[in-house]
């Protein structure tokens, strides 16, 4: 099955075989002040959506919620108006999530660039070393209307491998994606989700000034997304995995692209 528009985008690495855990390697050697060490909480599932619905849209985010946390509390931005509807970050639960998520691994489309086809376990590995993990990284279910139709890791581009392969600035974030139902793809879907994810990035985390994603170079349809959704091609990157597209949205330039 060909790749599809913004479905599968590829990760930076694959998956380790599992029970294995992540690779010292696959982290950056980091020293973290003791409260940026506990977990994400969770909360409840779409309900907590909707009370960020039920906020004021100009609520500003809070300098002292900033700083406590690696990615300024994906759980509490506020969804967002898109074309295509309501659409809401909602982290991961592992016990509630894993089968859904699963399965849309097993999609030979999305296979076939993440590389975490097979039984739920390894899924489960992969999604745990987030949960798990100081924070840097973020798995949320994108929901569009009420629907969980798409997967999206939120993590810090600084503070992981890929800094190693471009000049990172502090607080740049990249954005991981798939569209999970074969229905939502080949339509712009990716290209508005995209950019309500960027426009999220950018209005939740104010010392970030740029978002990033490094699709792999074959999946000309994800790349396309991405340069809709105001993306620019910054470079080509070899990566330990895939030669990536590195696309950049920028703060300075979020009105006029």
């Amino acid at each position: 099955m060909p790749p599809t528009e913004a479905g599968p985008e590829a990760r930076p690495g694959a998956a380790p075989p599992p029970g294995t855990g992540p690779s010292p390697d696959d982290t950056l050697d980091l020293h973290l002040p003791e409260e940026f060490l506990a977990l994400l909480a969770t909360g409840e599932r779409f309900p907590a959506a909707a009370a960020a619905a039920g906020r004021a849209e100009g609520d500003p985010v809070r300098a002292d919620r900033a700083d406590d946390d690696l990615l300024d509390h994906v759980a509490d931005w506020r969804p967002a108006d898109t074309p295509a509807g309501r659409f809401a970050l909602v982290p991961v639960r592992l016990d509630h999530d894993l089968p859904l998520v699963a399965g849309w691994m097993n999609d030979p489309a999305v296979a076939a660039f993440w590389e975490l086809q097979g039984p739920e376990s390894v899924t489960a590995d992969h999604l745990r070393a987030q949960l798990d993990g100081d924070g840097r990284s973020v798995p949320c279910l994108g929901v569009l209307d009420g629907t969980p139709m798409s997967y999206f890791e939120i993590y810090r581009a600084d503070l992981d491998p890929l800094a190693r392969h471009y000049p990172a600035r502090p607080h740049d974030t990249g954005v991981h994606l798939l569209i999970g139902g074969a229905r939502d793809r080949g339509r712009g879907l990716g290209t508005t989700l995209l950019r309500a994810v960027a426009e999220l990035v950018l209005d939740h985390r104010p010392r970030c000034t740029r978002v990033l994603a490094e699709p792999d170079l074959r999946n000309t349809p994800s790349v396309a997304a991405f340069l809709g959704a105001g993306f620019r091609l910054s470079a080509e990157v070899d990566l330990p995995d895939k030669r990536a597209a590195l696309m950049v949205r920028d703060r300075d330039l979020r009105h006029v692209l």
